[in-house]
């Protein structure tokens, strides 16, 4: 079995005019999440073995703030550049590319091609709240019963659960 978390950036700043998008960080209420998102993941003992970030700084302040959460020893990252606003398609291809022996792996990203990821990979079991908003800092916990990352594919995914950081404790 293998298990994908995708992780949405927590919330940003926008505060900083003239700043690129891809260089904004995070916003208060986005550290506070990533935080709670880190210490949920710890408790209910999803160890990711690799996580693939964005290079964005907000998905890397999030990933750093999850991670700080998490026990020893940290996860294999990778900072793609790719995933920086990519498409679901583009996230998929990403993910058939891990390696085999990476059974948990984290992906944190951006909207809309991470819900539309998730929305693809659960199929049918995609969850209402899933499909209709995935806001920043929420998490989806998805297993498949396969043994390859080759073999992943959209609708053979199961939604375990749907994190949102405002109904965290």
């Amino acid at each position: 079995m293998l298990t994908v978390l995708l992780l949405r950036h927590a919330k940003s700043r926008w505060d900083e005019p003239g700043l690129a998008d891809h260089d904004r960080g995070l916003a208060p209420r986005g550290e506070k999440a990533a935080r709670r998102i880190g210490k949920t993941i710890a408790a209910r003992g999803w160890r990711p073995d690799l996580v693939l970030c964005s290079t964005a700084r907000r998905t890397r302040d999030t990933w750093e703030l999850v991670e700080a959460a998490l026990p020893p020893p940290p996860a294999e990252l990778k900072l793609l550049k790719g995933l920086y606003l990519a498409t679901p398609s583009a996230l998929l291809a990403v993910l058939r590319r891990q390696p085999d022996s990476a059974r948990t792996v984290v992906l944190v990203g951006h909207n809309p091609g991470l819900q539309g990821l998730a929305v693809a990979l659960a199929g049918r079991t995609a969850s209402p709240a899933l499909r209709e908003k995935y806001p920043t800092g929420a998490l989806a916990r998805l297993d498949f019963d396969v043994e390859s990352w080759r073999d992943i594919a959209p609708g053979g995914g199961r939604l375990v659960e749907f994190l949102r950081p405002r109904e965290l404790d």
